[in-house]
């Protein structure tokens, strides 16, 4: 055998081994979590009230989700911004950040120091807000942000936690204004800012059994129920991909899949082959004068992401995916209050979605007591409706 093709078979060789290698490195990598660290909003209250100074203290959880992998979190920082229907420029807020180690006490000079979150390991964070100022109870909501560094096999990332927090809370007792639809009465009932503080049978036991009876319906927005299960993505950690970045053209500009990050995250819920598919599916349907195509292919999620804009602040910052398992929501609801429920999706347009419903519940009813969207799309904070039908 020539020397020239004993040097080729080997080159040949070296290259396919490095591309072979090269292969299973990235495979490899492309199995490994990374920082896979996951943020928990944990618990917080109003801990003082007093004149012109409030103080709310609140539990963050970080929490290292990986097998076997450590990830640092080199430094930790917070900011607030106060929602109110008036100025706030007269109120100052401090925040305090306290690391709350268990095997480690924080300094006594407030110095963040770099800590490792074992795998499987969290630790915990207090927050200590401090308000300051007049006329504190013009005050409706306190959005906070922690800002970390997860350091690890993914490298450097910075991360940012919300929070939350509704600072009003309306009289449960106020006499409810009821509005006249063509087969019931209908409350749209007014709560404090839903956040993953709440649960939604004990904001129907706070704001709606005062003023239900027998028979009566109770109804949630699919959008404030996703809020409470924590279903919200900060489009900052969305990366679009390349089929995002290309599809969500073809989308109408209303649609909140019209962006690279609305359309990323229905492929993150539901897979990139779905989405590809449900495409060409959809053109092929509408190519045959049947429109709606991709939606009815690439599932439920598609038609209920919310985008940016989409709902109200702070909300509005984010991007909102439908609830998990309503129909779960509503059996629980129905067993607890003795109420009859539903999970909807009601818009202007008069177009009226039925998520979920307890079985004694005809949807041809509930589209005709909502069908004039008496919860609202603004900022009505109306995400509850009592239905009161005329023959009970």
């Amino acid at each position: 055998m020539a020397i020239d093709v004993i040097i080729g078979i080997v080159i040949g060789i070296i290259i396919l081994v490095m591309v072979l290698g090269a292969i299973a490195l990235d495979l490899n990598y492309r199995r490994k979590p990374g920082n896979h660290l996951e943020f928990r909003p944990g618990t917080w209250a109003i801990t003082h009230q007093e004149g012109d100074r409030l103080h709310i203290q609140g539990d963050v959880e970080l929490f290292n989700a990986t097998g076997g992998l450590e990830i640092m979190i080199p430094d930790v920082n917070a900011n607030a911004t106060l929602l109110s229907k008036a100025s706030v420029s007269d109120i100052s807020c401090q925040i305090e950040v306290i690391p709350a180690h268990e095997d480690a006490p924080a300094r006594p000079d407030g110095y963040w120091f770099p800590y490792i979150i074992k795998a499987r390991h969290s630790t915990h964070i207090k927050l200590n807000v401090a308000l300051t100022g007049p006329n504190l109870d013009r005050l409706q909501t306190l959005w906070l942000r922690l800002n970390y560094l997860s350091y690890g096999p993914g490298g450097r990332i910075p991360k940012t936690g919300h929070i939350v927090f509704p600072l009003q809370y309306p009289d449960a007792d106020t006499p409810p204004n009821w509005l006249s639809k063509d087969n019931a009465e209908v409350f749209p009932v007014k709560t404090h800012l839903l956040t993953h503080l709440d649960d939604p049978v004990e904001v129907i036991r706070r704001y709606v059994m005062p003023h239900a009876q027998s028979g009566d319906i109770v109804t949630i927005g699919e959008t404030p129920l996703a809020i409470i299960q924590g279903r919200l993505r900060d489009p900052a950690t969305v990366k679009p991909g390349w089929l995002a970045r290309r599809l969500c053209y073809w989308f109408l500009p209303t649609s909140s899949l019209a962006t690279a990050c609305g359309l990323q995250t229905l492929i993150d819920q539901v897979g990139t082959p779905r989405v590809f598919f449900a495409f060409l599916g959809g053109v092929g349907l509408r190519l045959l004068g049947q429109r709606g195509g991709f939606y009815q292919l690439a599932g439920e999620q598609a038609r209920l992401i919310d985008d940016v804009t989409g709902t109200l602040p702070p909300y509005d910052q984010f991007i909102v995916l439908g609830p998990d398992d309503p129909q779960a929501v509503v059996e629980r609801i129905q067993r607890e209050t003795g109420l009859s429920a539903a999970i909807v999706d009601v818009n202007d347009l008069k177009a009226v979605k039925v998520l979920a419903a307890t079985p004694d519940l005809p949807h041809t009813f509930l589209e005709t007591a909502l069908r004039s969207n008496p919860a609202g799309n603004a900022d009505e904070q109306t995400p509850v409706v009592l239905i009161r039908p005329r023959n009970s």
